[in-house]
């Protein structure tokens, strides 16, 4: 038994088709915009309210007025990694919006300049795709609202997604960087890639 189709009928219905699939094309490309433009406008709004902040530990002879996570906005600080010439707002929280915009602190590790790990975590699409070509010993600056932490990046490894070791307590000062890996694999990714830092020096230590 053949099925027959008119080609009337056939034209019309691929020109639907493809009228859909464009209108699919541009709400999805309309979004794309709209979250990079949303994520763009957050990041240059905190990292000026960072400025300000700063500016006031300075006039305030580098006493903090408050802890970075009593922030309303969340703003933990800013880090920075200057021979890939990335920066990007540090905020508390790990949850999807969080991520689209900005590089989240994982709550529960310690804060810049305490004793301990401190644990951050980002998009291997978005703000954290630099680690890529993140070698051992590379600077990393952490500025908060209490001051400029510096560290030295000591490892790179891939570990299982549910390791979660890597974020152990410490005595010392560090700073792990946690993201998917491989960076440019389809889906979700299989694996973490982890950068551990140790704290070297801090222009304005946090009390």
């Amino acid at each position: 038994m053949k099925l027959l189709v008119g080609k009337g009928a056939l034209g019309r219905t691929l020109k639907w088709a493809q009228r859909a699939l464009f209108a699919c094309a541009v709400l999805l490309l309309g979004y794309c915009g709209f979250a990079v433009a949303d994520a763009c406008v957050f990041q240059w709004r905190l990292s000026r309210d960072l400025d300000q902040l700063q500016l006031a530990l300075v006039e305030n002879h580098g006493i903090p007025q408050t802890p970075p996570s009593a922030s309303p906005t969340g703003l933990i600080g800013r880090i920075g990694i200057p021979r890939l010439s990335f920066s990007a707002v540090v905020v508390e929280g790990i949850d999807r919006a969080t991520l689209r915009r900005a590089i989240g602190h994982i709550p529960g590790t310690a804060l810049p300049g305490q004793p301990g790990n401190v644990g951050l975590a980002g998009h291997r699409d978005a703000l954290f795709r630099p680690l890529r070509n993140l070698k051992v010993d590379d600077e990393i600056r952490f500025s908060t609202p209490s001051g400029d932490f510096r560290y030295e990046v000591e490892s790179l490894r891939i570990v299982d997604p549910n390791d979660v070791s890597v974020l152990a307590a410490s005595s010392q000062n560090l700073l792990t960087l946690v993201t998917c890996y491989p960076f440019y694999y389809v889906g979700p990714a299989p694996k973490r890639w982890i950068v551990r830092a140790r704290q070297v020096s801090s222009l304005t230590p946090a009390p």
